[in-house]
């Protein structure tokens, strides 16, 4: 059993009122498209909330309050004419983040300031010892936002911006991503692929979203030469996959940077249920994960851990994915088990194929160049 730990927890109600429209995946309606609601919608995270109660979990955690990101914190991340836009946007009819994709109704820059505004809350109550870690159920996600644009459902860098108040106002000096969002973390890699100071990892299906982005290849430039990794494994990879990438990649890479923090962007669209993605990993499978992380940041870190809350489409099992990284970091169990586990438990597709390991271990070689601290 986990040790019992202070762990924070972030959610708001606002951040179910977030919305996204009806558009069929990318596509508005149409004579030929009919309505649906988008992907990216209210019902995984207030799903998710509503488990955290019902299981009484949430009698475990440290509710933590929100508030909005200032426009200083923001700015630290992104350009002045794109959050003006937002802000313009939101106030009247919404519009959409700028790939043409992330649509927002009207209010949504507000809550997407919420969103990084709490983060940033609860990453200070980490570092500064009042909490041992923290997981951010924040809506709307932010990892492939770029700082002059939105992108795939995200408006606002959360993590980033985070990662700029750490370093900038609490005088943190190396921070790492681990990122396992089955999309590649693109957003990160821009913000700091000349920037020494953070350590980018992102295990993501390779080739999915976005386009032609996440190669094994891009390794950073100038002073972030050999601190960004991507993990780009074939798709339907399940447990065994992950678990080694975690072991021969994200360990020996965070060892070598030696952080003083450590942010996960936390989407559970590897999940075996994800309507846009191909990946195979459980609630048991993500329970792993965080453990393993909670491991190294104690070992290198002084536990210094936060979670951010980023994608996951199945509004039916996304719930039992993020109880258990919640259960997990906090060291409390609830008398919750996932459901699905069963028929999932033996599925051959957890073993590790021959073409994943060649990816893992490319990307071994890279962790070992990592720029040790």
């Amino acid at each position: 059993m986990a040790a019992i730990r202070r762990t924070g927890y972030v959610w708001d109600e606002s951040f179910a009122w977030h919305n996204t429209g009806n558009t069929a995946a990318i596509w508005p309606p149409s004579p030929v498209v009919q309505p649906i609601e988008a992907f990216e919608n209210p019902a995984t995270k207030a799903r998710l909330a509503s488990l955290v109660e019902v299981s009484r979990l949430g009698a475990e955690l440290i509710r933590r309050p929100t508030r909005l990101a200032t426009e200083e914190e923001l700015l630290r991340v992104h350009e002045g004419a794109y959050l003006q836009r937002l802000e313009r946007e939101s106030n009247h009819t919404g519009g959409e983040g700028g790939d043409g994709e992330t649509i927002f109704g009207v209010g949504s820059y507000e809550i997407a300031r919420r969103a990084a505004g709490s983060l940033i809350d609860l990453t200070d109550a980490v570092l500064s010892g009042e909490l041992d870690n923290g997981y951010a159920l924040v809506r709307p996600p932010g990892h492939h936002a770029e700082p002059d644009r939105g992108r795939g459902y995200c408006l606002l860098a959360n993590v980033p911006i985070a990662i700029e108040h750490a370093r900038q106002v609490r005088g943190v000096e190396r921070v790492a991503i681990v990122d396992y969002d089955v999309h590649h973390g693109n957003g990160a890699e821009r913000i700091y692929w000349s920037d020494g100071g953070v350590l980018t990892i992102s295990i993501h299906q390779d080739q999915l979203f976005p386009e032609n982005s996440g190669e094994i290849t891009k390794t950073g430039e100038g002073d972030g030469a050999g601190t960004n990794i991507n993990i780009p494994l074939p798709a339907g990879s399940g447990h065994e996959a992950y678990f080694e990438t975690f072991k021969q990649v994200v360990y020996p890479a965070l060892k070598r940077f030696q952080p003083d923090l450590i942010m996960v962007s936390s989407g559970f669209d590897p999940s075996m249920l994800d309507p846009l993605g191909c990946m195979s990993v459980t609630s048991d499978g993500f329970r792993e994960l965080a453990r393993m992380l909670v491991k190294w940041a104690d070992e290198l870190c002084d536990g210094r851990l936060v979670f951010s809350h980023e994608g996951g489409y199945s509004a039916v099992y996304v719930p039992f994915c993020g109880l258990a990284v919640m259960e997990e970091i906090s060291g409390h169990r609830t008398s919750i088990d996932d459901p699905f586990a069963p028929g999932w438990a033996n599925n051959p597709v957890h073993k590790l194929r021959a073409d994943q390991l060649e990816v893992i271990q490319q990307a071994a070689e890279l962790a070992a160049a990592v720029p040790q601290r």
